[in-house]
Formats: structure tokens, sequence, C-alpha cells
């Protein structure tokens, strides 16, 4: 006889997971499973990836505390496709079986295991066609000359790092030429990328004694 966990999930307080739970023990005693534990996120909501009750079920999952996880309906286990399939395929991966009451899907059979199968190509169009977008939105924007990512500064760099190693301080070096003083430390940064290790090391980076 398999050893079977119920999972069952509800979104806010005033519900019930008693619902849920008496269809699923009415299931599994109709498929001949020995129920072990049951685990019921109660006023959790469905897009939450951490939630108490899952977290335990997947941890006695990896315990091999029971042979089949069944549920009352897929979107009560996952907040999303990806975080399903993922579910799933750690599931799959420990060698238990997955059921889903109203969906009927059953990972044990044909039916059920081509179902997942169809389920993660179309997740996977899902992605393909986010990644399409977005570069067909950046090759409309280059189009029409607006600028993708951080703008280049319009600065006088090498003048930039020259007062920064004078001992002008962070500010005053920001103030003058008009930049943020994060962007006063990545060109000194930069530049000092290009100095000979050998001069680093020997204290002559005058940067290193400025005024913050």
């Amino acid at each position: 006889m398999k050893r079977a966990a119920l999972y069952v999930r509800v979104s806010t307080v005033d519900q019930h997971p008693e619902t849920q739970l008496s269809e699923l023990r009415q299931f599994a005693a109709q498929r001949g499973f020995r129920i072990v534990q049951e685990y019921a996120d109660h006023g959790v909501s469905g897009t939450k990836a951490r939630r108490p009750a899952l977290d335990k079920l997947l941890a006695d999952a990896h315990r091999r505390r029971f042979d089949v996880v069944a549920v009352w309906s897929c979107d009560r286990l996952a907040r999303s496709t990806k975080h399903f399939l993922q579910v799933l395929d750690e599931l799959n991966g420990l060698g238990i079986q997955f059921l889903s009451q109203r969906e009927a899907i059953d990972t044990d059979g044909v039916l059920g295991r081509a179902i997942l199968t169809i389920i993660s190509a179309i997740a996977e169009l899902e992605r393909s066609l986010i990644v399409e977008r977005v570069r067909s939105g950046m090759r409309r924007a280059k189009l029409e000359g607006r600028q993708i990512g951080r703008a280049r500064l319009d600065v006088d760099r090498a003048q930039v790092v020259q007062d920064r190693r004078s001992g002008m301080s962070l500010t005053q070096t920001a103030k003058k030429h008009g930049i943020s003083r994060a962007s006063v430390c990545r060109l000194v940064k930069e530049s000092n990328k290009n100095f000979d290790p050998v001069v680093l090391a020997s204290g002559e980076d005058l940067g290193q004694g400025a005024q913050p």
C-alpha cells in the first residue's frame, strides 16, 4: 500500500482547508492509499513561493516519508507554471508520484506524463515570447535613437581622474564635473586598472591619500 501525503492551501483565514481535505481523503481511499501526513497552508497567498506547510512537505519528501503527493487542484500547489514545474521536477526526481484530483493528473500514468510535457512546453514558449518581446523593444528603441542601458558620461574622464588624484575631495570632484560621487569612484577605479601593478603596490597611487 502506497503512503500518501495530502497538501491543501486556502488564501484567506476565513476559508477552511477541511473542505479540500475531506475530498482528498475520499480520493486517497478510492485509490487504496494510506494517508501518513496532511499539510495545510491556511491563509497563505498562492503568490508566495515560501509557505510553511509546502516547505515541510518538500523536506519530508527528501526524507522519503511518503510515496505519493495528492492535491485538490494544481493551483493550490504553486504560484505559477514555472514554480509548479519546479515542484513536480523535485518530486519526480525523488520518485514520488503526484496526483491532482480536479485536473485528473497522475504522473504515474502515461496521460499524466504527457500533460506535464505539454505544460512544460507551454512554459518554455512563454519564456521565449517574453525574451523576444524584450529584444524587439530594444531594437525598436535603437531605431528611434533612444538610449539603451546606462548613458555614457559626457565628461573629460582624464581630468576627473587627475583632479581626484591631485587631492581634490570626492564631493568637490563630483560637483566640479557635474557627476555623482559614484561616477567619480568608477572612473578612478577604471583608470587604476591601467596602472602598473608594481606602481600601485609601491603606494604611488595618489588617489589613496585623497580626502573623502
